[in-house]
């Protein structure tokens, strides 16, 4: 089969195309031990994080700038979509020695 060459240039484009979206991701962060463990160098917006509370206590993963506040009763998960880029700084309510930071990326 011969195409016309007024086709080639959609030929050569169609592998290109969408290449620049990339799919959200989930992640899981979870706390044992009344620690958050390290959450995933790279995030970006419109990820999903699951936070998994192991402890027998209750946590929550509260955003210091008040974006998220997510409330873990002990043996549970809470989801969240990530909805802006930069660092945000994370502790818990009931303890807040518990912190992390998210760095998001666009």
């Amino acid at each position: 089969m011969r195409l016309p060459m007024k086709s080639l240039p959609l030929l050569f484009a169609l592998p290109w195309t969408g290449c620049g979206v990339a799919a959200a991701a989930e992640y899981q962060v979870t706390i044992a031990g009344m620690k958050f463990a390290a959450p995933p160098a790279e995030l970006h917006v419109g990820d999903v994080i699951v936070w998994r509370n192991d402890d027998i206590f209750r946590h929550t993963a509260t955003a210091r700038d008040k974006s998220f506040d997510v409330d873990l009763p002990p043996k549970s998960e809470g989801r969240m979509t990530i909805s802006q880029a930069g660092a945000v700084d994370f502790y818990c309510r009931f303890h807040p020695a518990m912190t992390g930071t998210l760095e998001v990326r666009p």
